[in-house]
């Protein structure tokens, strides 16, 4: 019986050879390509992450907000490089040239059709594991926001799109979702 065919395995080599405009993310040796976003996907990223920026200025905070994309990589050997769609990190020595280099503080994904498992699944334990405080996952079909404190081994906050959701790495950042336009 011959020996099963061995699965390639990728590296971050391999992620910044893409061709422009192609995404994707490494998981330990494996890509995942990402579909280009749509629009109600992109006014949800555009709504959040003016919120979220708006109200670090106007607290004169020292976190960043950066939207999609944007390079994550959650250990220093560059097996786990993901794209959140919006990622808050508050400690400035994370940050250099090519991204963040560990855990950001707070990760939002916006789920499409293609990444649900990945969102919901994968990316929960990748974060939980690596450090990140907050986890929410906002899914437009469902119009739910599932809110992790990764802190608490307890179950998510849910929301509505009809909600005001507080963030848990704020003492006071509150978004009002009824206020996004869709």
């Amino acid at each position: 019986m011959p020996a099963p065919a061995q699965q390639r395995l990728y590296t971050i080599d391999d992620i910044y050879a893409l061709p422009d405009g192609e995404r994707a993310e490494l998981i330990d040796g494996q890509i995942f390509y990402m579909a280009p976003p749509s629009t109600r996907h992109q006014r949800i990223l555009s709504f959040l992450h003016l919120e979220i920026g708006n109200y670090i200025r106007s607290k004169g905070g020292t976190c960043e907000v950066f939207p999609a994309p944007f390079a994550v990589f959650l250990y220093e050997d560059d097996s786990k490089y993901l794209e959140p769609d919006i990622s808050v990190v508050c400690d400035k020595n994370r940050l250099d040239e090519h991204g963040c280099k560990g855990a950001p503080d707070w990760i939002i994904e916006i789920v499409s059709p293609s990444s649900r498992a990945m969102d919901y699944y994968t990316k929960l334990s990748l974060y939980r594991e690596a450090g990140v405080s907050e986890y929410w996952i906002v899914d437009p079909l469902k119009q739910i926001i599932l809110v992790y404190n990764m802190q608490q081994a307890a179950a998510p906050a849910i929301y509505s799109f009809s909600d005001t959701v507080k963030a848990n790495i704020y003492d006071n950042l509150e978004i009002n979702f009824s206020r996004m336009q869709l």
